[in-house]
């Protein structure tokens, strides 16, 4: 196998976009797409993420912008000239032809004679070598994916790209393909870019996930990063459930930004602000359900020192397993959040009862405030026969 440089593997977008008469599905982006990482593209129906990936394999042509990959640009090469190929949701096999033979039909297109051992090894890496001769309506939708992957890697693309792969199955089946997904990816050590509307999927399997909003990028990063440490509301609610309280700067105490709300003091380490910092700003100042504990408010005294904390009352409470659900009324924010793992479960904490929510003021993240912290909630909901 011959050795390629760093940038030869990049998917690199430059100012490229995509407009259908007077709408818009992509405004012009700069994208890269690092060589043998595996890249989500996460986004809600319509947020343009799939006109972007159709516009890397060529299937729609860029109203501006080029598309290299390596160091070769590709804008203006038809899809089958380019050294990618494409998984999408529907599969795509031969229905007349047996497994080994939809694995081995894109080399026999080539004109290459002798193809047993290349179709027996991708058969082995998708871990289906015992079904060799079934035909595809004898596997599971698991096993039709896994040869849809091992048809489309037998060619050596350099770049792998998935279009919504696992979205015809069910969850259980799905989250076994995201595992099985990242270990072909890591094994054959290729690019590959998957498009994606369900958060924990890119969160599971991606190096790095860009999120997109309406045609435009809205943060790109590593997963944790982006569930973190988010820059916009859309991503702070797309990625999770977030909490937010509208507070105003009040001074700097070192790192440190003490923030007023309700006539309480929170703090919020200046790294992790990314809103106004300064005297009289507004910040929305968020914070995940998980990192929040829960003390009723008889207990309020044994609140360690340091800890930001608001007080409130439960409105409401779900138990599922795992953990208890609380949504709290709050003076500086109604239906807050908060997730309590059942492991030493309080049997005071019912609806009704008065609470004090504390937490870590390293667990705090702050926005600016004129952004709408709504953004991102009512696209949570995953979207059936997605095409942007």
């Amino acid at each position: 196998m011959k050795t390629t440089t760093q940038t030869n593997g990049d998917v690199r977008l430059t100012q490229i976009g995509k407009t259908y008469g007077n709408f818009t599905a992509v405004h012009p982006l700069d994208l890269t797409v690092p060589q043998g990482s595996f890249f989500a593209l996460l986004g809600a129906s319509g947020c343009g993420k799939t006109t972007t990936l159709r516009m890397i394999a060529g299937l729609e042509e860029p109203t501006a912008g080029t598309v290299h990959l390596g160091d070769q640009d590709v804008t203006a090469l038809p899809p089958y000239k380019r050294p990618v190929n494409t998984v999408f949701q529907s599969y795509a096999l031969f229905p007349h032809l047996d497994i080994f033979e939809n694995v081995a039909f894109g080399l026999r297109r080539r004109g290459i004679k002798s193809v047993k051992k290349q179709v027996e090894e991708m058969l082995e890496l998708v871990q289906l070598g015992e079904q060799a001769r079934k035909k595809p309506h004898q596997l599971s939708g698991g096993q039709q994916q896994r040869v849809a992957v091992a048809r489309a890697l037998i060619n050596h693309p350099r770049v792998l790209l998935l279009d919504e792969p696992l979205g015809a199955l069910d969850l259980k089946l799905r989250r076994q393909m995201q595992l099985e997904l990242k270990r072909i990816q890591t094994e054959v050590g290729i690019t590959f870019v998957h498009v994606t509307h369900d958060q924990e999927e890119a969160m599971t399997m991606a190096d790095t996930v860009a999120v997109m909003n309406a045609g435009r990028v809205e943060q790109l990063g590593p997963p944790t990063d982006l569930y973190e440490n988010p820059r916009t509301t859309f991503v702070a609610n797309f990625l999770g459930t977030s909490n937010f309280i509208e507070a105003d700067v009040d001074s700097r105490s070192g790192d440190d930004l003490v923030l007023k709300a309700g006539g309480g003091k929170l703090v919020l380490p200046s790294a992790r602000n990314s809103g106004p910092a300064t005297t009289g700003g507004k910040v929305l100042l968020g914070v995940r359900p998980e990192k929040i504990s829960l003390a009723h408010a008889d207990d309020a005294g044994q609140i360690p020192e340091g800890r930001n904390q608001i007080t409130g009352r439960i409105a409401d409470s779900s138990f599922i397993g795992v953990s208890t659900q609380f949504v709290v009324d709050s003076p500086v924010c109604t239906a807050f959040e908060v997730y309590v793992q059942n492991i030493d479960r309080d049997d005071r904490l019912v609806p009704g009862a008065e609470v004090v929510l504390h937490w870590n003021p390293a667990h705090t993240f702050g926005l600016d405030a004129a952004q709408d912290a709504d953004a991102g909630v009512e696209t949570v909901e995953p979207v059936e026969g997605e095409v942007a």
